[in-house]
């Protein structure tokens, strides 16, 4: 048995758009504070991070316009960690990225890859839950993905079937059986009833050396530009290879393109208390509410509401005896939502791009 360097990817480009107007082009969901705490999405990834790895070999893959909001809000992260994607191509060509970085450094490690927007409760069972997922990575050519035990039947995740297996010897540890795209009602009913169901959390753990073979397997041109990228690591040429691979290579999610399709894949369910506060609806769930179930934060005066989220940046946002509503004040964007359409939120950002008005994006 030995021990390899374990590592963290952070994945830190995504849009937002679900909590827009807050969210922004330049300023998008992961860098916004969403908790009482007043820390950053980023900065609370990194904090529970911490438990399990050291600064220095925590990665943060992000698009080239966040590099300076990164740099500000982790002041300690080395500077070559944060990984400047040129454009969005998805999830596989951020791993890839990741993997090829971390073999220069390392030659092989275990990477935890990780979204930049979760909320995580309890930090000390998270850390437990990624170490023994660690322990499975090196244990074999094994890919793992943390799967969230379902708490009501969700449609809005995917899902992860799987079956007890003692090969890697390790309590707690599942085999994956497949993967299920999100269901509906009826069916997400059916999974949790069935207790053999996980959410799908998009959070993966394996040696550098595992996923570059399923890269070589499964998507061969992209692990071939994963070792183009390595070769080019501190090297004057390194930006201009980035660019290169991001310009031609193909744009699929790590899930499609290697987790359906691959062998030893394992998951270890997490009760850590998760969310992955997908919409303004997350803030209710996350933060303290008042007796009426609201949530206010900013400055907020409301009268006789209930059920509601009301979220000022600045000007006063008066509310009186409305129910199930979402009201978000920014300096030149008021929000108007009921609860039960949060998901449309995307919609009006659809429609404004339509449009070409980008002075509100």
């Amino acid at each position: 048995m030995y021990f390899l360097k374990t590592t963290a990817v952070i994945m830190a480009g995504g849009k937002g758009e679900r909590f827009w107007p807050q969210s922004r082009a330049n300023m998008p969901k992961q860098f916004l504070s969403l908790t009482s705490d007043g820390k950053t999405m980023i900065q609370l990834t990194v904090e529970r991070l911490l438990r399990l790895v050291e600064m220095e070999d925590i990665f943060v893959v992000t698009n080239q316009n966040y590099r300076s909001i990164v740099a500000e809000q982790l002041p300690d992260l080395p500077a070559e960690n944060v990984l400047c994607e040129p454009m969005a191509k998805n999830t596989a060509p951020c791993v890839a990225y990741a993997a090829a970085v971390i073999q220069a450094k390392y030659e092989d490690a275990v990477m935890c890859i990780v979204p930049s927007d979760h909320i995580i409760k309890n930090k000390a069972l998270f850390a437990d839950t990624l170490s023994l997922a660690a322990e499975v990575a090196e244990k074999g050519d094994n890919l793992i993905t943390i799967g969230i035990t379902p708490t009501y039947p969700e449609t809005g995740y995917g899902y992860i079937k799987f079956t007890k297996d003692a090969a890697v010897g390790l309590h707690g540890v599942y085999k994956v059986d497949r993967f299920e795209e999100k269901p509906d009602a009826a069916t997400a009913t059916r999974y949790v009833d069935e207790g053999n169901y996980l959410w799908n959390s998009g959070m993966f753990i394996w040696k550098v050396s595992t996923i570059l073979k399923n890269f070589a397997r499964f998507l061969p041109d992209l692990a071939a530009d994963a070792g183009k990228i390595r070769d080019s690591v501190g090297k004057d040429t390194h930006e201009k290879t980035v660019a290169e691979v991001f310009g031609h290579c193909v744009g699929v999610s790590i899930d499609y393109g290697i987790m359906e399709k691959a062998q030893n894949i394992y998951t270890l369910p997490g009760s850590f208390g998760w969310d992955d506060v997908g919409s303004w609806l997350s803030l209710e769930r996350i933060n303290p509410t008042d007796a009426a179930g609201n949530y206010a934060k900013g400055n907020v005066l409301q009268l006789g509401a209930e059920n509601s989220i009301f979220v000022s940046n600045g000007r006063l946002v008066a509310a009186i005896g409305v129910q199930n509503l979402i009201v978000v004040e920014t300096p030149d964007v008021t929000l108007v939502c009921d609860k039960d359409n949060t998901q449309d939120v995307k919609k009006i950002v659809a429609k404004l791009k339509e449009r070409g008005d980008i002075r509100y994006l």
